[in-house]
């Protein structure tokens, strides 16, 4: 079966796009047969991803790999209820395209949309991109402000919560694993750094997800859209853009080791695929 991976957050600007671009070629460069799905139907920025990197390829003559895209629209009905019921099995159509793939991604909107939430109902695999800042932390979580200690879950963590019960009622198979990246991470050691960790290693235990490092605050990222390309297409002898700096080395590493952290089935990214 298809294993859906979902990037969710209510948040813009957390990565989500990013995360989900490197996630698409990471397993793409393993051999797997990978489908994705924009649901931020307004900004759609992974779809301008992948757009770029089509251009960058047919301009420069570049073998990329790319994944099958299911495309979702938006109803244009007027009744709310109609256009929920129109939406659901336009993504479970979306989806059903995807049946032959090993992996389906799924980059959701930073905002609480129908799409969004019967996207998270579908996950096998949630992936939480979060900026390294109490204000992303407030979408998890909230804080008593004198005290600092945790009071109970938030906006989107009720989301998450309402999307496991909601499967499992279903009785398919298996539950959701939810992971949460820390994204922007910066190099020094600072006191807000350290209380966010702590807070979410709390937080963690809390409502069920599993902590992973996600990517360091690095101008790369932002550079390599406009090409839509990711680190773990640069390096090689033939990659087509090289590696440049000691920065640039440990980003991709960042990157495999984000996907070796999800623990996704059958999934082995060598050394040599990148």
């Amino acid at each position: 079966m298809t294993h859906v991976i979902v990037l969710g957050n209510e948040k813009g600007g957390s990565g989500k796009s990013t995360t989900a671009m490197h996630l698409i070629v990471a397993l793409l460069k393993s051999g797997h047969k990978v489908g994705a799905i924009d649901l931020d139907l307004r900004q759609q920025s992974l779809t301008r991803y992948l757009e770029n990197r089509k251009n960058f390829s047919e301009l420069n003559g570049k073998d990329l790999s790319f994944p099958v895209v299911s495309e979702v629209h938006a109803s244009s009905l007027d009744s709310r209820e109609a256009s929920k019921s129109c939406e659901t099995e336009t993504l479970q159509a979306a989806l059903s395209r995807l049946e032959g793939c090993d992996f389906a991604v799924i980059d959701c909107p930073g905002a609480n949309t129908h799409l969004s939430r019967i996207a998270h109902k579908h996950a096998d695999t949630i992936v939480t991109p979060l900026n390294d800042s109490f204000v992303d932390f407030d979408l998890l979580a909230r804080l008593d402000p004198e005290t600092g200690k945790i009071t109970g879950p938030s906006l989107y963590s009720e989301m998450v919560w309402q999307a496991r019960k909601e499967r499992a009622m279903t009785g398919v198979p298996g539950g959701i694993d939810w992971v949460v990246i820390r994204n922007r991470l910066s190099a020094t050691r600072a006191r807000n750094k350290k209380n966010v960790g702590d807070k979410l290693d709390d937080l963690a235990s809390r409502i069920g997800f599993r902590m992973a490092r996600g990517f360091g605050d690095r101008v790369i990222y932002r550079e390599l859209f406009p090409m839509g390309l990711t680190l773990l297409d640069l390096g090689g002898r033939d990659a087509p853009v090289r590696l440049s700096t000691m920065s640039h080395v440990t980003a991709r590493l960042e990157s495999r080791s984000l996907v070796a952290s999800l623990n996704l089935p059958q999934t082995e990214f060598h050394e040599e695929a990148a």
